[in-house]
């Protein structure tokens, strides 16, 4: 079962993927405590005022308290009666799976976790989405936060944040992670930006067809998220950023078996599904 399985698509602009998004989950209590309802609406309102124009929530938030709130903005009636609310996406499927949905209709866009230290949908579900004409959005891509705050941010994490349950994250592998950040944040310190501005960047970097979806809680946090579109980075300094994070540099999985990715979300055959009684 995918982790994430709705996706609201704000906007007018068809097919095309809007150049960042913002994140929505850590409204919720998915990521510790409840938020200020006020001032997540205060967020959702500043999010539309700079043209931020995705949205990206899921009924697994909260659960549903995520996207009750996001009703509250009052737009999305008005969207759904413009008609600008009709695209199907898919989150962590299979190549497989992307392609059996897409011949029955067209898969507008695919979510999947993408950033320096996840890049294992890179061989093959990057090149199945780009085939089909898929567009691609980007969650977690500043690794859960490890590339904001590097190891110091489980620090602040409340007791009940699921990232506290993440191999990454667990001492013994966070102790090894932290040179990745530290690189990283010497990199950003030359470039002149903040270490999560140049991951964003980085992914940014990866294609037109690319929206990262950074979450946040904090005007401030969007504001500098949105600068990183002015981060530019030459190949050189691309390749210089992978060679920080490579597959075996990082240790620890992105997740626990209990939560499914593209890896464990393969579809049964048609043949296989059977009406209940």
């Amino acid at each position: 079962m995918a982790l994430k399985v709705r996706r609201i698509r704000l906007g007018s602009q068809g097919l095309e993927v809007s150049a960042q998004g913002l994140g929505c989950a850590r409204m919720c209590p998915f990521y510790g405590p409840h938020k200020p309802e006020e001032d997540m609406i205060d967020l959702i309102h500043h999010a539309i005022d700079t043209g931020v124009t995705f949205l990206d929530t899921s009924d697994v938030y909260g659960p549903f308290t995520n996207e009750i709130l996001l009703g509250k903005i009052g737009e999305l009636k008005k969207l759904v009666e413009e008609g600008k609310i009709k695209y199907i996406g898919l989150s962590e499927a299979s190549a497989s799976t992307i392609r059996r949905a897409h011949a029955v209709h067209p898969i507008t866009a695919v979510q999947l976790e993408w950033s320096l230290w996840s890049r294992d949908v890179e061989e093959e579900i990057i090149p199945t989405c780009r085939e089909l004409g898929i567009g691609i959005v980007a969650y977690s891509p500043l690794g859960q936060g490890f590339f904001s705050s590097g190891p110091k941010i489980v620090e602040t994490w409340q007791s009940n944040d699921f990232r506290k349950s993440l191999p990454r994250f667990q001492p013994e592998n966070l102790e090894h992670n932290k040179t990745i950040f530290e690189r990283e944040n010497e990199m950003a310190t030359r470039k002149g930006c903040t270490p999560s501005q140049l991951a964003l960047a980085w992914v940014h970097h990866q294609g037109k067809d690319v929206c990262p979806i950074p979450g946040t809680t904090r005007i401030e946090n969007l504001d500098q998220n949105v600068g990183a579109l002015s981060v530019k980075l030459t190949p050189e300094e691309m390749a210089e950023l992978e060679s920080f994070a490579s597959e075996d540099s990082v240790k620890g999985d992105r997740y626990t078996n209990e939560l499914g990715t593209w890896k464990n979300s393969e579809t049964p055959p048609l043949s296989s599904w059977k009406l209940a009684a």
